[in-house]
Parts: C-alpha cells; structure tokens; sequence
C-alpha cells in the first residue's frame, strides 16, 4: 500500500502549527496503524528530519497511551477499537490519512500528537479510590455484591482513560471518563462509604481542570475503545444530585 498522510506538526505549546504531508510506500495491510507510523519516523530519521512524536505503550490496546484522531475520528474508523489495535488493512492503497491530536482545551499540545492529558488524574486524584484498612485481601465470596452491580461495574472499570471520549466530544467534557470512575466504585460495597463526597470531589475536579459540560451528544461513546456505555453519565448525575442535596447546595446552582 502506498498512502499519504497527512500529519500536525508541533514544535512545543506556544507553536502554532501546522499540517504536513508525507509519503510512505510498500505498507504492508497486516501493519498496526502504530508500526506504520514507525515505517515512516525510520525513513525521516534516516533523511535526517525529525520524526513524529506520538504516545504508545503497551501496544496491546489495555494501556489508554494512544490517541491520536485518524480522519477526524478519535482511534480511527473501527468501533471498540485503539489506536494501536487499528490495522492498515481497514485503509485502501493511495488513500490520504489525516493525523491529529485529541483536540481540547484540557488537553494542551506538548509535541506533534502528543498532549498532556495530566487533567485526567486530577480528576482521579480527587476521589478515585476507596480509603480502607491494609492487609490481606478478604474472601471473595465474604461480601455478596448483585449481579446486575457487579457488570455494571466491570463494564465501568474498563476504562483505560486514553482520553478518546474528550477528542470527539464537541463541548470537550470528560465526563464519560469521570462517570465510569464513579459507577464502577459507586456500585461497589467498598466503595460506598465514600459514595457521594466522591462524585461531588471529581464532579468538581473535572470542571477545574477546563473540561467542557456534558450535553449527551454521544460522540464520547461512539469512539469509546472499551465501549463504556452513555447510562453511566445517568449513574453519576442522579448521584451528584444526591450528593448535592446531602450537602444543602441547591441544584442548578
């Protein structure tokens, strides 16, 4: 396959940027869109040029570290799918390949496509987690949980925070994100002591950070890699709503 791609550019935060166009030839369909980009930094490291700086870890679509948006779609065009997991095969020979980082306020550009998605654990920092005793890990069968809780709260868990759910909303809210966090502890025993200062503290967290609100447009699930479903953005507002309520503060204020 040969391709164009169309690649931003980005010296550091205060680089306005730009688009830049490169060939790459003999790309095999069996490639993951990451070791294409690899085919194409080994030929501009080799001509002397810099190569495009992007996240990736693991490679193995279970770390949340790549995110780039492929033809204005965050992950590219294949649904419950990473950037790293994305194959050339789902491309066509001389097809043009526009490459973007996740575009959001909260997300500044460090270089190229990667951004500083920091914010995020901010938003954990504030209330992702339970507070308990240490020590060996109790019985698993010691504390009953449902059924219809404990897949709601595996589904939830799946997050792999890689941000996706930010690049494609158009308000910039990252309240996909925080509402998997809050659902998958929320509908958990250990995590109901803390239940309602949690939602409360990353509620808030979020909205310091610059995110934008959400307006349930959707795009945040249509990208989501692990699939994290829109009902747990209801979760988190009937618990908000609660919590607000717990703590005197009047809704809509």
């Amino acid at each position: 396959m040969n391709l164009t791609l169309r690649i931003w550019r980005q010296t550091d935060r205060t680089d306005r940027g730009r688009m830049v166009s490169y060939q790459v030839t003999d790309i095999s369909p069996d490639m993951s869109f990451l070791e294409m980009l690899d085919v194409l930094n080994e030929k501009l490291t080799l001509d002397g040029e810099e190569p495009v700086a992007f996240d990736h870890d693991c490679r193995e679509g279970i770390c949340g570290a790549c995110g780039m948006v492929i033809n204005g779609v965050a992950h590219g065009p294949e649904r419950a799918t990473t950037t790293c997991q994305l194959h050339m095969r789902h491309f066509s020979d001389g097809d043009t390949i526009d490459i973007e980082p996740w575009r959001a306020r909260a997300f500044p550009v460090i270089k190229d496509l990667v951004v500083d998605r920091s914010a995020l654990d901010t938003i954990i920092a504030a209330g992702g987690y339970i507070t308990a005793p240490t020590g060996s890990a109790p019985e698993a069968h010691s504390v009953p949980v449902a059924k219809a809780n404990a897949d709601a709260a595996f589904e939830s868990a799946a997050c792999i925070g890689c941000g996706a759910c930010v690049a494609a909303c158009p308000n910039g809210s990252a309240m996909l994100f925080t509402a998997a966090k809050v659902t998958h502890l929320g509908l958990l025993p250990q995590g109901q002591p803390e239940r309602y200062t949690r939602v409360i503290g990353m509620v808030d967290a979020h909205d310091e950070a610059g995110f934008g609100g959400c307006t349930n447009a959707g795009e945040c699930t249509a990208v989501c890699p692990k699939g994290i479903p829109l009902t747990s953005i209801g979760r988190l507002n009937r618990d908000y709503l609660k919590a607000s309520r717990r703590r005197g503060d009047t809704p809509g204020t």
